[in-house]
């Protein structure tokens, strides 16, 4: 717990705290210091208040006793509006009756913390220490009482019935197959999950970011449409997940919870007839003019943006510009999806011994582009060592008809390759993407362009995702966010940040629903908690995982964050 150490020495306020002349006479002498431990969270900043959850009681530790009866109007407790306006309200501070060195301060009515507030406690004056010397005490400290958030259909009491809460998952990735599928031990906890979501009287939203069916965790040798059509197969996912897709489907039909839907990169090629098929009504939000990506933000909270996160990843971002020669299409495929079926592939046979020996490509000096060639070459022989397939290198056994690829193609297809030793490296599939990086970003509108080596080398690192709501969003002086959510990494999180204006920001991910996560927990979920209308000043942004049981946990620290109206 933060210590503050009151020195009137230190703070250079000796002149300025005179003594209340029932306690001194002009010879009274205050002494220098005080230490004060709370026993909550506290923070310097109003729009940065400590998220504690809801208590009655805030006690103050001094490190001397103290008698508190020597000083009139020592203790002031204030609720910080949404204006900024700190407002006093009424309250009673006592030494506990067991330690002199203790004291607890409450409303005056003797109720909780009122939760979804922000309060100011200020403690200042001079006071009388056991031994009738004065200490002088000037501390002010800022905290908001968190929700005791559940689903209860009885709703969040402190809401007052208010339907204001947006509710985030992400990277479900429902297969058509489940025998194959990286989501089915979940589906019975997701259905039941949604239908709490459905009941829950304070939730206004429900946005999916991304990754909401799966056409690319499909083994190699499989024909992910099966001749068909993306629409057809979009109908065969449903039925196989029949207890999601209904969930979804009652909450949209009901019509009293907003349900968006926004592109991730394994249903990067979803188009909305196929959507729309299984989940008639869904809200999709999708940017003007390009395929694969949307961001949302809430029609009445502009401060707050979601998107999977795709678009800052060189394996997983739209390339509208590579395999024109081979697809004669405007594909947007990018190298992810092929990596992708080949660890499905991988896990599918149950990572076998690799049926193939690894080709050697060394680092030569012909320049940038070469060079770039070579991590990608690494970056992919990284993944094929986790996930070793029993297939030959050369095999042509990942089918495609799909995105405007016919053919069926092998590992040596994907890989870089060289011809001797030092020599020139080349690549079939993607040939000239690393050049063309630049260009990819500008189609698929990246704010703040990434250099393309960090862009291939970080790209499994998920606090690299992470950092890109800094970069893309916070200290982008041409965003207004204050807000970020992103999935796409599997590792669900909240932690606070700040923009170019050293405003406070919050950034959260909102993690996986898929069976196995190596990455870190599952069933995740995130909840934004808007001000309430009652001219409350904090918002609140908190990271949950949910589990077989309907148990609700909460993932690391919550945040808020307050100022939005000043």
């Amino acid at each position: 717990m933060k210590r503050v150490i009151f020195s009137i020495l230190a703070l250079g306020m000796l002149a300025s705290f005179g003594c209340n002349s029932s306690d001194s006479t002009s010879s009274t002498v205050v002494t220098p210091s005080v230490t004060v431990t709370p026993n909550i969270s506290m923070s310097a900043s109003a729009d940065n208040p400590a998220v504690n959850d809801a208590t009655q009681t805030v006690t103050i530790n001094f490190s001397e006793p103290l008698k508190i009866d020597t000083a009139s109007g020592l203790v002031k407790l204030y609720r910080v509006k949404s204006n900024g306006e700190e407002v006093e309200e009424p309250s009673t501070a006592t030494i506990d009756t067991n330690n002199s060195m203790k004291l607890n301060i409450s409303k005056k009515d003797g109720t909780n913390f009122t939760e979804g507030e922000e309060y100011k406690l200020a403690v200042k004056g001079n006071v009388k220490k056991s031994d009738g010397t004065l200490t002088a005490l000037d501390y002010s400290g800022y905290f908001a009482t968190n929700y005791s958030f559940s689903f209860s259909t009885e709703g969040i009491k402190a809401l007052d019935g208010e339907r204001s809460l947006i509710v985030c998952i992400s990277d479900i990735h429902l297969g058509a197959d489940l025998e194959y599928s990286e989501f089915n031990k979940n589906m019975t906890a997701l259905a039941d999950f949604l239908d709490k979501v459905r009941l829950a009287p304070n939730v206004k939203e429900l946005v999916i970011a991304g990754d909401l069916i799966d056409e690319w965790f499909v083994p190699a040798y499989v024909n992910t449409y099966d001749g068909k059509t993306q629409v057809e197969f979009a109908e065969k996912l449903a039925a196989a997940n029949k207890p999601v897709i209904d969930g979804f489907n009652k909450i949209i039909t009901e019509g009293k919870i907003k349900v968006t839907y926004v592109p991730g990169n394994h249903d990067i090629l979803l188009v909305s007839e196929s959507l729309q098929k299984i989940m008639p009504g869904i809200s999709e939000a999708r940017d003007t003019g390009l395929k694969g990506l949307g961001t949302y933000s809430p029609a009445d909270h502009q401060e707050i943006a979601f998107e999977h996160g795709h678009r800052y990843n060189y394996f997983c971002a739209p390339d509208p510009i590579s395999n024109r020669s081979i697809t004669n299409t405007e594909s947007i495929l990018p190298p992810g999806y092929f990596f992708t079926r080949l660890a499905a592939t991988s896990v599918h046979e149950k990572k076998p011994a690799p049926g193939y020996d690894m080709p050697v490509v060394t680092q030569n000096s012909l320049g940038e582009s070469q060079d770039l060639l070579y991590y990608y070459f690494q970056v992919l022989k990284g993944i094929l060592k986790d996930l070793p397939i029993k297939e030959g290198f050369d095999e042509k056994i990942i089918v495609t008809n799909i995105d405007g690829f016919t053919a069926s193609y092998s590992m040596s297809d994907i890989f870089p390759f060289q011809e001797t030793a030092s020599g020139p490296i080349d690549v079939v599939l993607y040939k000239g993407a690393q050049d063309n990086w630049d260009k990819r970003q500008e189609a698929n509108l990246v704010p703040v362009k990434i250099k393309v080596q960090d862009a291939i080398l970080k790209a499994a690192d998920s606090k690299d995702l992470d950092g890109q709501s800094d970069t893309q969003y916070f200290k982008n002086t041409n965003s207004s966010k204050r807000i970020v959510v992103f999935g796409h990494s599997h590792v669900a999180l909240v932690k606070e940040s700040s923009n170019a204006k050293s405003q406070k920001c919050i950034y959260a991910n909102s993690g996986t629903w898929i069976d196995h996560n190596p990455a870190g927990t599952k069933m995740n979920f995130v909840v934004i908690s808007p001000p309430k209308a009652s001219g409350a000043a904090p918002e609140f942004v908190n990271v949950y995982t949910y589990s077989d049981a309907g148990e609700i946990t909460r993932l690391d620290n919550p945040q808020a964050i307050t100022g939005l109206n000043k």
